[in-house]
Order: C-alpha cells, then sequence, then structure tokens
C-alpha cells in the first residue's frame, strides 16, 4: 500500500487565512461614497438617486458584506441614542455642557454617544458619519466649526435630527443655541462704568477666535454708547495663562498707568491679571497690595463655569451657564426628532453678573 506520512501540524504549509471582516468603511470606500450615504442605502431612508444605491449594492455584493443586524434595528429610530460631536471636551465651557446635555437625556431614558471632533472641527465629517452609521436618533454638534454647512446638508439627506450648539453664531439657518457674547461684554462693561471706572482695558483671547470678536464689540459699544474713550493699545491678545496673563498685566499698567479697570477674557486670565496687580501693588510701594488693587484697578472677567465653581478672587464675573445651555440642547434635539423637518430655531442664552466685594 502508499505509505504517507503525517506533517507535525506546526510544518504545515497554512491554507486557511482568517477573513477580514467586512466594515461599512469598506463599502463606502469601494463604492465611492461617505459611510452615511452607504448607510441610507441599508435602511432605506433619506433621498438616494438610483445609479448610487445600485453602486452601493454592488460594492456590498462583490465584498461580501454582511448587515450588523442589531445596528440595522437601531437605524429604525428606536435605538434611544443620541450622538454628541464635541470639538474639544477639554475646554470648561462644553465639559459642562455635555454634563447638562447627559443629566437631561438619561433623564429621558436616553443614552449619549460622545465623541470629539477635533479642536478646530477637522474630524466633524468623518464623526458624523460614523454616529449615523450606528443607529443613533440625533446628532448634536457643539462647537464652531467650518462645516456646519456641510454638516447640515448631510443631515438632511439622511433626515437626521441635527442640533448645533456653540459659544459663538456661525450658521443662521440650522437649529442653534448658544450665549449672547455681545450682551455680555455690554452687561460687565456698563456695570464697571456705573462704578466709575471711565478708562477701561481688554486683557486676553486670540483676534482668530469669533467668541472674543463678539465680546469685544459689545465691549467697544458700550464704551462709545457712554463717550468714554477707546484706544486699540488697550485690548491686549494673551494666551490662557496665568504666568503670560500676569506678565501682560504688568506690561499693560506700565506703559498706561491711568486704566483703572480690565476686562479679562477668562477665568484663568482673570486669575493671571490678578497675580500681576498683586506685583504691581508690591512694586508700587504703596501701603498694602488690596489698597492697590481695590482702588486703583478694578477687574471683571468672562466665565464659563457655574457660580459655585469660580475662583474666590474680588472679581466681578459674567457667566454664561453652560450647564443649562446643555439642558436647552437636550429639549431642542427631542423636539426636533419628534417634529421632523421644520423651520429652524435659533435660542440664545442670557449672561448673568455675579458681583463680589
Amino acid at each position: 500500500g502508499v505509505q504517507t506520512c503525517a506533517l507535525p501540524i506546526w510544518s504545515r504549509p497554512a491554507v486557511m487565512a482568517i477573513a477580514k471582516k467586512i466594515t461599512i468603511n469598506d463599502v463606502a470606500q469601494a463604492a465611492g461614497v461617505s459611510v452615511s450615504t452607504v448607510s441610507l442605502v441599508l435602511s432605506g431612508k433619506g433621498r438616494i438617486s438610483s445609479a448610487t444605491g445600485e453602486r452601493v449594492n454592488h460594492a456590498i455584493e462583490q465584498l461580501g458584506f454582511v448587515r450588523n443586524r442589531q445596528a440595522a434595528s437601531l437605524r429604525g429610530g428606536q435605538s434611544g441614542v443620541i450622538g454628541l460631536i464635541v470639538s474639544d471636551l477639554s475646554k470648561p465651557f462644553y465639559a459642562e455642557m455635555t454634563a447638562g446635555l447627559t443629566d437631561a437625556l438619561e433623564s429621558q431614558g436616553r443614552m449619549v454617544f460622545l465623541t470629539q471632533g477635533g479642536h478646530s472641527g477637522e474630524k466633524m465629517l468623518q464623526r458624523f458619519d460614523t454616529l449615523v452609521a450606528q443607529g443613533v436618533d440625533g446628532v448634536v454638534i457643539a462647537g464652531a466649526i467650518d462645516q456646519g454647512a456641510e454638516l447640515r446638508d448631510r443631515a438632511a439627506q439622511a433626515g437626521m435630527p441635527l442640533v448645533f450648539a456653540s459659544r459663538a453664531s456661525y450658521l443662521d439657518d440650522v437649529d442653534l443655541i448658544r450665549p449672547d457674547n455681545m450682551q455680555a461684554a455690554q452687561i460687565v462693561t456698563e456695570h464697571l462704568i456705573r462704578r466709575g471706572h471711565q478708562r477701561i482695558a481688554w486683557l486676553g483671547g486670540q483676534s482668530s477666535s469669533l467668541t472674543r470678536a463678539e465680546r469685544v464689540g459689545g465691549y467697544c459699544a458700550t464704551l462709545l454708547k457712554y463717550g468714554l474713550p477707546f484706544h486699540s493699545e488697550w485690548v491686549l491678545e494673551c494666551e490662557s495663562s496665568q504666568k503670560q496673563a500676569a506678565e501682560a498685566m504688568a506690561a499693560l499698567l506700565r506703559q498706561n498707568p491711568t486704566i483703572s479697570a480690565v476686562l479679562c477674557y477668562n477665568s484663568v486670565i482673570a486669575t493671571g491679571a490678578w497675580f500681576g496687580l498683586m506685583r504691581a501693588g508690591r512694586q508700587s510701594g504703596e501701603a498694602g497690595v488690596e489698597s492697590y488693587f481695590e482702588q486703583r484697578v478694578a477687574l471683571a472677567a468672562f466665565a464659563e463655569l457655574p457660580e459655585e465653581a469660580l475662583d474666590d478672587l474680588p472679581l466681578t464675573w459674567v457667566t454664561t451657564p453652560a450647564r443649562e445651555l446643555g439642558q436647552s440642547l437636550a429639549e431642542c434635539i427631542l423636539r426636533r426628532m419628534e417634529e421632523g423637518q421644520g423651520a429652524a430655531r435659533n435660542q440664545i442664552i442670557s449672561p448673568r453678573l455675579i458681583t463680589r466685594k
């Protein structure tokens, strides 16, 4: 008979390879469309041309894509999950907003699928497509982003309820909730004027920031309203750094010793400015630092934290209740999910003035 020699298992040639799992991203790439378009074809929703549908289905067949039945059932609108894309969760405003949104949605039996879109929103479109593919019921986008119009159009095509939240206004024809930066600046500048200050400077923020532009606009308009002087050299840019703010504050006072109040872009700038004032007080040779601080220069600042979380400094604060904004977002996205398409709503959250002695 024919003799056979069995090779040990470890020496046999590999005749089977583990098949790579085909994903919805693979299908999108093969068909030359977005992930959200593939999702629309699978779910039968949205406005998809027959040519696009055929191309997607051909890619599905060629690749051997197997639908995730759980995800498919979620796409029916019964997932109970809301997608949230935040541009930068490290910013206090967006952290507080997320807490308010999550609390409100969870109290309604919903869950939040959280992802970040990048500091400048560079990943927003990709994250949106991923959330659509996961079958969320609606999407909230938080952050001033350049792709807002494209996201709006993609959401409309997918029939996906969409709400924006931002620290500044950048789109009019969408559901948007934001603070009133100009009013906040007007309120706090007017408060300083009524306390007798006529030479008020500005410290902090970058000129590329739309939020800063809106705040500076309110500050300037209020000075003009009361006939007070405005000088461009009194408006200083500064990174959100206590050390840089302290140095900028000291330089501002050296160059403009008649300034009696400074409006700070945020709480980090305000704390640094306060340290700068303390240093200036010590160098002034006056009887005490507190005397210099209270009698010569007043500080005011914008804050995006709840009142109880603010530093215990003798400042005037104007706050945007970001947690309440998050709760309003929850109401807005749930209403949009219930109503479907309709006229866009813009909602503005009013600021609050907090004075401390």
